[in-house]
């Protein structure tokens, strides 16, 4: 339903509970722009002041990334958080957050936990209901390849499903069913998620991500995608760390990717600290598709659904010409 930004929004109306002792919200120091800016209104809406609600947790100096145990030890040690929201995996870095341990943590401080699967969905496996997760928004334009714009989609946990007590924005599309059509003004929810829908949802945008979902499945799911993954992605790493090794030990290039596959998708961030520009522009015009998050990173993602092992060989064969151009 909706777009990501907005399902954010929605999920926050609900679970976002300000009171006197609990009126944080956490999220990561360089998460993506859209939470922050989220976040940040809600907070205002509140007569909250974001320079005291809003706390962000980053990695230790001189690191790429987050410990975990750092996450969770300033849930344990800060009692004003109220809710806990964090990227699945981090948009930046690359990094794959251990979902089950933090929010878990969370819960055993008393706050909600919710998370931006942006840059998960459809790249790895997601127990959320396992999890114990309360809830979850998405995007389908990135790895489900529903195109720009495409609808984005919400978990919220089945421990809520019957739960009225919580405000919501509510419109017609998340009215029950069986009466969705006598047009009564009052509200009556579906169960669950669903409860949540504001409008009628674009069959365009719907049958986009429809048809890729359709490919997921005769691809055997994401536990067989998540296989492929794990070996391209190693591939990846292992070509980078190889051939452009003379380009690592000159500080051309860093990896701020997590190198433990478990802790990873299939994304890998390069920083290039110089002329990061002038590489990226070049793998374009050199017909190689990747993406640029400034001020220093180039992310190269292969999607185990469509990408081979020859596009990965093909990609560091012209990135290490242009590095030779370039440098």
């Amino acid at each position: 339903m909706n777009t990501l930004t907005s399902n954010i929004h929605s999920m926050l109306t609900t679970f976002y509970r300000p009171t006197k002792e609990r009126f944080k919200i956490l999220i990561e120091e360089k998460a993506f722009p859209s939470d922050h800016y989220a976040v940040a209104s809600h907070l205002e809406s509140r007569e909250i002041d974001p320079k005291v609600g809003l706390l962000t947790v980053g990695p230790r100096e001189g690191e790429c990334t987050l410990r975990t145990e750092d996450i969770i030890e300033m849930i344990r040690q800060d009692k004003e958080i109220a809710v806990v929201m964090l990227s699945g995996i981090q948009y930046y870095s690359g990094q794959f957050f251990e979902i089950e341990k933090i929010t878990k943590a969370g819960h055993e401080a008393g706050c909600i936990v919710g998370w931006d699967l942006a840059h998960a969905a459809g790249n790895v496996p997601l127990k959320l209901h396992d999890w114990n997760v309360d809830f979850a928004c998405w995007c389908s334009y990135k790895y489900l390849n529903s195109g720009a714009g495409g609808i984005a989609g919400i978990f919220i946990h089945e421990k809520y499903k019957n739960d009225r007590s919580r405000p919501r924005l509510a419109g017609w599309w998340g009215n029950d069913k069986t009466n969705r059509f006598d047009m009564i003004p009052e509200f009556r929810p579906s169960d669950g998620a669903s409860g949540y829908q504001v409008s009628n949802p674009s069959f365009l945008t719907t049958n986009s991500l429809l048809g890729s979902l359709e490919i997921f499945e005769e691809a055997g799911g994401m536990e067989e995608l998540r296989k492929k993954s794990l070996v391209i992605t190693g591939y990846l790493e292992r070509l980078l760390k190889v051939e452009l090794k003379d380009a690592f030990d000159r500080d051309i290039i860093r990896i701020l990717t997590p190198s433990d596959p478990a802790q990873r998708g299939a994304q890998i961030s390069l920083e290039f600290p110089n002329n990061m520009m002038d590489v990226y522009t070049s793998l374009i015009d050199a017909g190689v598709i990747v993406d640029d998050r400034k001020p220093t990173v180039i992310r190269i993602a292969p999607a185990p659904l469509y990408n081979s092992f020859k596009d990965v060989y093909d990609c560091i064969k012209c990135l290490k010409s242009i590095i030779q151009k370039v440098y």
